[in-house]
């Protein structure tokens, strides 16, 4: 199934402006960033009256935005697990709201579950839509994390992926554009810098995620057909650097992967 025209380029100028205020307002941008990807998503199914799955959707507002469309959403966080023991923020006031947001279940009262994306709490096929919203590169292995979505989602449903380039710009998170110069380096500049590690710590809650080798991934898999493959905030006329090799590890910025679960084993 092909979508249809999606906006332009003033989407994609609207998505960078919020995208810039991440850090001093981050409940405008994850707002900003759940509405748009709600219109993303319906491109491709109605989600009223669909079971959705929100892995790693930390405070919830993918699912407070996929509720209010009529969605049975359900959010899966580790950090719901133990509201006594949520990571420390470190100083971070971007990270102490997120938290804040996940104890007080604020943004998604009652449709919240402790649970780990490789382990997910549910039964084989339950879900309609399962959708992950820059998880991917937080996990060390992938291919677990996409064993688990497949598992949970219906045959003939839909899985939307979308995880940061490790070598766009942003792809060492708080700690770049250093991580061009090596993870871990990147790192212990930012410590030095701000007298704390970076809430993203490479190695430990950061991984480097690459284009080419997750496209190989899903492509692998009888399981997967891979309906499209797109720079999640870009144009729709600019989805050609996906397929450019090296060119999309440095332009693609996100990955957008919209995958539907067939009825292979």
């Amino acid at each position: 199934m092909s979508a249809p025209p999606g906006p332009g380029l003033r989407r994609s100028v609207r998505m960078f402006r919020v995208f810039l205020r991440e850090q001093t307002d981050p409940d405008l941008f994850y707002r900003a960033q759940a509405e748009d990807t709600l219109e993303q998503v319906s491109r491709y199914v109605d989600v009223a009256g669909r079971r959705v799955l929100d892995i790693g959707g930390g405070g919830g507002w993918f699912t407070e935005v996929f509720r209010g469309a009529g969605a049975q959403c359900f959010l899966v966080e580790p950090e719901a697990a133990d509201p006594a023991h949520t990571r420390e923020p470190r100083g971070d006031e971007r990270a102490e709201r997120h938290a804040e947001a996940i104890r007080a279940g604020r943004l998604a009262p009652g449709a919240t579950l402790a649970g780990d994306g490789t382990r997910l709490p549910f039964r084989d096929e339950v879900a309609d839509l399962t959708f992950s919203s820059n998880v991917f590169e937080h996990v060390p292995d992938p291919a677990p994390f996409l064993d688990e979505m497949v598992r949970v989602t219906r045959r003939g449903g839909l899985m939307y992926l979308s995880f940061t380039v490790w070598l766009s710009p942003w792809g060492g998170h708080e700690t770049s554009p250093w991580h061009y110069l090596g993870g871990r380096r990147a790192a212990a500049r930012y410590q030095r810098r701000h007298g704390r590690e970076p809430k993203n710590l490479f190695g430990a809650s950061l991984y480097p995620r690459y284009v080419g080798p997750a496209l190989r991934l899903v492509r692998g898999r009888p399981d997967i057909d891979l309906v499209d493959a797109l720079p999640r905030y870009y144009p729709d006329w600019m989805s050609w650097i996906v397929r450019v090799p090296a060119v999309r590890e440095l332009a693609t910025w996100n990955l957008l992967l919209v995958m539907r679960r067939t009825g292979s084993p």
